[in-house]
């Protein structure tokens, strides 16, 4: 989960974290819509599942969250709903240090 300037999470997926989170900062061709001037963006959840199958369903699963229950996966407080490897918080601060 990616939030903007304006407190928005944006959720997506990905086979390569590093990349495509500087796809999104870079506010080029291949960042997202969602996020196109929208930045300085924060890199505030990500998790390593089991396949490409999983991945889809569980960006679904998160589309569909409030805001609250995303913020609380965020935090730490609630998990997600299948087996998952978060990344640790010092992992995703240098991943966004990296921009």
């Amino acid at each position: 989960m990616v939030e903007n300037k304006l407190g928005s999470l944006y959720t997506g997926i990905c086979t390569d974290l590093e990349r495509r989170f500087s796809e999104h900062s870079s506010n080029g061709k291949l960042c997202a819509r969602a996020l196109k001037g929208k930045g300085p963006l924060s890199l505030k959840f990500a998790a390593k599942v089991g396949s490409h199958s999983q991945a889809l369903k569980i960006e679904l699963w998160l589309k569909k969250q409030a805001r609250q229950h995303k913020l609380s996966i965020v935090a730490g407080t609630q998990a997600l709903p299948i087996e998952h490897q978060a990344y640790a918080a010092e992992e995703l601060k240098r991943i966004q240090q990296q921009q």
